[in-house]
């Protein structure tokens, strides 16, 4: 699969700076705000849908991206770990950010500190390979993941036939998203439809950062 060409000069180049999705030209190294902003949206939908989901006692619907425990990593350094390794552009993210929303309009289920990490690294990965010129293949972005070669690519086709392949975002789509990300990063609070999520944990396998264990999942 080919680059999109994902254009941002004909459009709001601030929103594209503030999202680190373009560079400023003035030698300014270092991770793209947008993974901070999306982790600071997951983690805060986390806290808001784990109360309410606990107050309905409703533990959601086990799928193939649920995990028997919660990983030992947090959402935060699960993006920072993919776009370290990974070596896919920005706009992955965003792209990635999209096809978990269509995922969960498509099914219906809730992002949980069980599905996340999965739900993760299989739509940046698919992100990559939509998007970008050049990318890893899949064994590489399962030891990125922590899981194995033969779950991620289950996980992919699962994840593909449920957003029914379609994969193609218009750059009117991608600036609408990049607009909710921006006014999230500048008023700090979520946007107007949040990611379905609930519960995650703050922290870190004490091995170091080679490789990110996710549990066993609990259906296939």
């Amino acid at each position: 699969m080919g680059s999109l060409g994902l254009e941002t000069d004909g459009l709001d180049s601030d929103t594209y700076l503030t999202l680190g999705i373009k560079e400023s030209g003035k030698g300014v190294f270092g991770a793209p705000r947008i993974l901070s902003i999306l982790s600071s949206l997951l983690e805060q939908s986390i806290q808001k849908n784990e109360i309410l989901l606990e107050t309905i006692q409703d533990k959601g619907t086990a799928t193939s991206f649920h995990g028997l425990r919660v990983p030992p990593i947090s959402i935060q350094k699960y993006i920072d770990r993919m776009f370290k390794y990974a070596g896919c552009s920005p706009s992955c993210f965003v792209i990635a950010y999209i096809y978990v929303d269509r995922f969960l309009q498509k099914t219906n289920i809730h992002l949980t500190s069980l599905n996340v990490h999965r739900l993760l690294i299989t739509s940046v990965m698919v992100a990559a390979k939509f998007i970008d010129d050049a990318f890893f293949n899949n064994a590489y972005y399962a030891r990125i993941g922590g899981i194995s070669t033969a779950e991620l690519n289950r996980l992919e086709m699962k994840f593909l036939f449920n957003l029914d392949f379609r994969l193609q975002v218009s750059v009117k789509t991608f600036q609408i998203y990049c607009a909710q990300l921006q006014k999230e990063a500048a008023e700090g609070h979520q946007i107007e439809r949040p990611i379905k999520a609930c519960g995650i944990k703050e922290s870190w396998s004490n091995q170091g950062d080679t490789t990110a264990a996710c549990a066993p999942t609990s259906a296939r």
